[in-house]
C-alpha cells in the first residue's frame, strides 16, 4: 500500500480518533474501489428498466438510481437523448438536504453550477419556475449548457457573474440558492483522480477564504423563509464546519435545518446540524452538506434579472 503524506495523516487525525476508522479513511483514498454509478431522470424513464439497479438507499427520492458496478450509463443511447444525468452519489447525498424543504420554490439560483448536477436534482425535486444557473469559471460554462441543453432543463438561464453581482442587484429574491462550493477537492482521491496539494495548509485556507466569500455573496440573495445550501466534497473542516460556523456568526438570522433522513451521517465535529459522508461508508467519494434557513419575516423583493443577462435554455 502507498505510504500516506504527513499532511493526509494530520488530517486524518483530527478528523477520526478512533484508529480503525483512520485507517479504513486512508485505505479508500490510497486505494480507490470504484462506486456504484447514478443516474438522474430527467424525462419519465422506460417501461423496461435499461439498467441493472443497485441496493436502493432508503431516503433516495425515486427519481434517483443507483445502478450496477458493470453499469456505463453514460454510454447508454438514452444518455444523448437527455433521458438521465449521471453523478456521484456523494452528489446526491449533498443535495438531499433539499428534501427537508416542504413550501413552493418558485426561483432557484445554482451559484456555482457546473457541470450542472446539483441543479438539475433541485429542479427535478422541486420543479421552480425558474432556475438560474451561475459559473464564473468561463471554461467551465460548455459543459453546463450542454447537460442543462441535452436534459432539457426548463425553463432555465445560464449566467456568468461574480456572486458579488447577484448580492448587488438581485437581493431578498430567491428562495433556494445552491452553493456547490469550489473547494481542495480532496475527495477526487477515492475515484481515483490526482489532486496535488488539496492537502496542504495554503490551498485549504485559500478554498475556506473564497468560499466564506461566496457563501455572504449568497446569504444576501436568499429571500425571506428561503433556503442556502451549502456542500462541498473535501474534507477538510476549514472548508465546511468552520465556513458554516462563520456564516451563522456573521449572519445571525440563518438557522441550519435538521435534516433527519441524515442524522446518521451527523458531523462530530459540531452540534450543528450539518452532515457527512466519508468514502469508507461505501457509497460515493465523500461530501458535505448544511441546509440553511433564513428566518427573517420580511417582504421578499421582485427579482429583476434585467442587469444579469444570461443564455435562456428554453430558447434551445
Amino acid at each position: 500500500m502507498e505510504k500516506p503524506s504527513n499532511l493526509l495523516l494530520k488530517l486524518t487525525r483530527r478528523l477520526f480518533t478512533d484508529t480503525d476508522e483512520q485507517d479504513k479513511f486512508i485505505h479508500a483514498l490510497i486505494n480507490p474501489q470504484p462506486f456504484h454509478p447514478c443516474i438522474i431522470w430527467c424525462k419519465n424513464k422506460p417501461k423496461d428498466n435499461p439498467f441493472l439497479l443497485a441496493e436502493t438507499i432508503s431516503w433516495q427520492p425515486n427519481f434517483i438510481k443507483r445502478l450496477s458496478l458493470q453499469e456505463k450509463p453514460g454510454k447508454h443511447p438514452l444518455h444523448e437523448q437527455g433521458y438521465f444525468y449521471c453523478l456521484d452519489f456523494s452528489s446526491v447525498f449533498a443535495a438531499s438536504t433539499l428534501l427537508t424543504i416542504n413550501q413552493p420554490i418558485n426561483y432557484i439560483v445554482d451559484m456555482c453550477a457546473s457541470p450542472g448536477g446539483k441543479g438539475i436534482f433541485a429542479w427535478k425535486l422541486l420543479q421552480p419556475d425558474l432556475l438560474i444557473c451561475n459559473e464564473v469559471i468561463g471554461k467551465r460554462l460548455g459543459m453546463l449548457i450542454s447537460n442543462l441543453k441535452r436534459c432539457h432543463i426548463q425553463p432555465s438561464l445560464v449566467i456568468n457573474r461574480d456572486s458579488s453581482i447577484f448580492a448587488q442587484e438581485i437581493p431578498l429574491s430567491s428562495d433556494l440558492v445552491l452553493i456547490d462550493a469550489p473547494c481542495t477537492g480532496q475527495s477526487l482521491l477515492a475515484k481515483g483522480i490526482k489532486a496535488p496539494g488539496c492537502f496542504h495548509p495554503s490551498s485549504i485556507n485559500k478554498s475556506a477564504n473564497r468560499q466564506k466569500r461566496i457563501i455572504a455573496n449568497s446569504a444576501q440573495i436568499v429571500a425571506p423563509q428561503g433556503y442556502l445550501a451549502y456542500m462541498t466534497c473535501a474534507y477538510s473542516p476549514e472548508e465546511n464546519e468552520q465556513v458554516c460556523q462563520w456564516f451563522l456568526k456573521r449572519f445571525p438570522q440563518f438557522k441550519a435545518v435538521e435534516v433527519s433522513h441524515l442524522q446518521p451521517y451527523q458531523s462530530h465535529l459540531t452540534s450543528m446540524h450539518c452532515y457527512r459522508m466519508f468514502p469508507q461508508h461505501g457509497l460515493g467519494a465523500g461530501s458535505f452538506t448544511a441546509l440553511f434557513q433564513n428566518t427573517d419575516d420580511g417582504e421578499i423583493k421582485e427579482m429583476n434579472l434585467d442587469n444579469l443577462s444570461g443564455i435562456w435554455m428554453n430558447n434551445f
